[in-house]
C-alpha cells in the first residue's frame, strides 16, 4: 500500500511539471502573439564519421584500433523570415537559390 501511493504520488508530481509553465493566463494568454518575441537561433550539427566497410572488413575491423578523428559540419541556417506571400510562397522552390 505505501508504495502504491508514493508510485502515484510520482505520477501526478510528474504529470503537474511535464508541461513548460506559463505566466500567461485568460485573454493575454488568448491573444499572444509569438512572432513578436525574439528567439535564440540554435545551430545544427553533422558528424561525418561512416565507415563503408564491407563483408570481411566489416567483420575484422578493430573499432579500439581506429582513431576518433570527428570531423564535423556546423549546418547554416538562415534566420531571415522569406517576405513571400501568396503564389509566389507557394511556388517557392529553395533548391534554386
Amino acid at each position: 500500500m505505501k508504495n502504491l501511493v508514493w508510485i502515484l504520488a510520482m505520477i501526478v508530481g510528474g504529470s503537474l511539471y511535464a508541461q513548460k509553465q506559463s505566466d500567461l493566463m485568460g485573454p493575454e494568454a488568448k491573444n499572444y502573439k509569438p512572432w513578436q518575441n525574439e528567439t535564440k537561433a540554435t545551430v545544427v550539427v553533422k558528424e561525418n564519421n561512416k565507415r563503408n566497410l564491407r563483408s570481411p572488413e566489416f567483420k575484422n575491423y578493430k573499432p579500439w584500433k581506429h582513431k576518433n578523428d570527428k570531423e564535423t559540419v556546423a549546418i547554416a541556417s538562415d534566420d531571415q523570415k522569406r517576405k513571400l506571400q501568396g503564389p509566389e510562397a507557394k511556388n517557392y522552390k529553395p533548391w534554386r537559390d
